[in-house]
């Protein structure tokens, strides 16, 4: 069996995507790797934040959706998104950065056995970040140099992603029985996964809690994708998902990526991506997020698609 090597990336919804590029770009620092839309439909931006080229497991990703009401919380949702930075004095030095900003946040404290500071971006999602302490990362994870943030205490990527369902068992089975992470911790509520063990990179916390369903809205996590190396990983991934029972979306080329989609037991949205070819299959390095970027069977609806999105700097 193939081995998930960690997180790919992750979507939520954003209300403006203007206000969104602020945060994530001038507050945190990250860069904007890809202004495209969503390919469903291509009138609605889909932007992607991440290191230098958008390395798989650094990737945040947001479409936007003007009419997008407010979350109202609940379970059967993703619930919050950790980022990994570099050491306790990050922290520190991200508090600071958030009183000075204006950003809701909490203070220091612990996180499945890390130090961590909880925080929201503008629309209320829900972020929290996490004291890598020194661990290693993947090797093709890049810092973006033009970063507003101290060099010492730049998000490095994607760490613990947390689940809240009403079926911990349910989605814990899928995630040891299917892709073979291991249970690294388990009480009665709450259980920690890893894909690779020893690794928050791939590490998924659930959270059990009964309840109404979240209703999706603005600062909602939409999916969250795990990373397979290749199209042969990816054909695996198809077949072992469909052995399961559960409906998988057929692989489909998203010219960036290839991935699949199914739905665990609770309703929990999932995505299989590959890691390549990347964010610079139609873009050099430097010119990466400066202008709109269209996967190729949407280029000739250019003029269209531009007329019907807002300008975006």
């Amino acid at each position: 069996m193939y081995q998930i090597p960690g997180h790919h990336h992750i979507s939520m919804l954003t209300k403006n995507a203007q206000i969104n590029n602020e945060f994530y770009q001038n507050i945190l620092g990250m860069r904007r790797v890809k202004k495209t839309v969503n390919q469903d439909n291509p009138f609605m931006y889909h932007l992607f934040y991440g290191d230098l080229t958008g390395s798989a497991g650094t990737e945040l990703t947001f479409f936007e959706m003007p009419a997008a009401g407010r979350t109202v919380r609940g379970t059967n949702a993703i619930t919050q998104i950790g980022l990994l930075v570099p050491s306790s004095e990050s922290l520190v030095y991200w508090k600071e950065r958030f009183e000075q900003l204006d950003v809701k946040h909490s203070d220091i404290t612990t996180y499945a056995g890390r130090e961590a500071l909880p925080f929201e971006d503008s629309e209320g999602l829900r972020l929290i970040l996490i004291n890598n302490d020194g661990a290693e990362v993947p090797k093709d994870w890049t810092a973006w140099e033009q970063s507003s943030v101290d060099p010492k205490h730049r998000i490095l990527g994607m760490g613990s992603v947390e689940i809240t369902v009403r079926n911990l068992d349910k989605l814990a089975k899928t995630l040891m029985e299917i892709f073979g992470y291991v249970e690294v911790s388990r009480s009665e509520q709450e259980g920690v996964y890893q894909s690779v063990e020893g690794q928050v990179l791939g590490e998924i916390v659930v959270k059990e809690q009964d309840g109404p369903s979240e209703r999706p809205g603005r600062g909602s996590i939409h999916h969250l994708a795990i990373r397979v190396k290749n199209d042969e990983e990816l054909a695996y991934w198809d077949e072992a998902v469909k052995k399961r029972g559960f409906s998988s979306s057929g692989i489909i080329d998203r010219f960036y990526f290839k991935s699949l989609y199914f739905r665990e037991s609770n309703g929990i949205l999932f995505e299989i991506a590959t890691d390549g070819p990347g964010f610079t299959a139609d873009s050099t390095v430097e010119a990466l997020g400066k202008k709109l970027d269209l996967p190729p069977f949407l280029e000739p609806r250019r003029a269209e698609i531009e007329a019907g999105l807002a300008p975006l700097d």
